[in-house]
């Protein structure tokens, strides 16, 4: 077991595939958002669920609140409202730990627009009209924002400006990169672009972290970061979809699994992001609280 003596925030897991194994309504394409309308209550349970198993950050379930899954109309009625409801859940759920409520967090999910790995969807002109929304709801209740699976520049930097002018929280910027078929191939977010071209972000935003990849994506993107900026705080939280390239929408159909992602083999995932300069270590799609009891367990002392 290796222990790191820096300061490790633990994230969640992801929230869709959980709230699947414990019954609550999970389909596509309003996947964990059908739970939000339906079951809250089973949100909460969720949280709870990532808390116990050692998460010291549990993300708001905002991801899915976007016209690209709950539709047009539903958000129009609705997101304010839904966005509101899942960052007072897990404020709920943090609060419930009293023991350490005080060194718990909340991250409120600022969720990509247009849909996951579509960077060719991408519209400035309506980034705005979606978010803020999403952004005003959850504000009174979480303590950073993360903005989730940006695929490339431009989104990047209209979602950080726009979050700059609504609120003052700290602002953790996740990519998602492109799988590759070998490791002698560059290191891309999902537009294609190096990972390189991101120094122009990291001056703007808290810390910099890489989502919604295969765990093997991550080492080489956090050695890349840290070598453009040595002080920028860094994290990593992987899936464990078995595709290497996704060959249905977003919001179609249900991704297949990995069997080889157990919680240990995550864990050791885990480690090599932290030798790699990482300080915030946790699961997305496919990544439960079993994964996350393991990162934790392996961190203490």
């Amino acid at each position: 077991m290796t222990v790191s003596s820096k300061v490790i925030h633990i994230l969640d897991g992801g929230m869709g595939r959980e709230l699947e194994k414990i019954g609550a309504p999970f389909k596509q394409p309003e996947w964990s958002a059908l739970a939000l309308m339906q079951t809250p209550e089973l949100v909460r349970e969720v949280h709870t669920h990532f808390l116990n198993a050692g998460a010291t950050v549990i993300t708001t379930n905002a991801y899915a609140l976007v016209p690209f899954h709950i539709g047009e109309t539903a958000f129009n009625e609705q997101a304010f409202l839904l966005a509101e409801s899942a960052a007072k859940l897990a404020r709920e759920a943090v609060t419930f730990q009293q023991d350490k409520s005080d060194k718990l967090s909340v991250a409120g999910c600022v969720p990509p627009a247009f849909g996951s790995y579509r960077p060719d969807l991408f519209d400035a002109k309506r980034v705005a009209e979606i978010l803020t929304p999403l952004i005003k709801a959850q504000a009174p209740f979480v303590d950073v924002w993360l903005i989730e699976t940006a695929c490339s520049i431009e989104e990047a930097e209209a979602v950080v400006s726009l979050l700059k002018t609504l609120s003052s929280h700290p602002i953790w910027l996740s990519f998602s990169l492109q799988n590759r078929a070998s490791s002698n191939e560059p290191v891309t977010l999902r537009s294609g672009e190096p990972v390189e071209k991101i120094a122009s972000l990291l001056e703007r935003v808290e810390s910099v972290l890489f989502n919604c990849s295969q765990p093997e994506e991550m080492e080489s993107a956090l050695t890349i970061t840290r070598k453009i900026n040595e002080d920028i705080t860094t994290g990593a939280y992987a899936n464990s979809f078995s595709e290497r390239k996704r060959q249905h929408e977003a919001n179609a159909l249900l991704s297949e699994l990995r069997n080889d992602i157990t919680p240990e083999r995550y864990a050791d995932y885990a480690q090599s992001w932290i030798a790699a300069g990482a300080s915030i270590i946790g699961g997305c799609c496919g990544i439960g609280p079993e994964h996350i009891k393991a990162i934790s367990n392996n961190l203490k002392p």
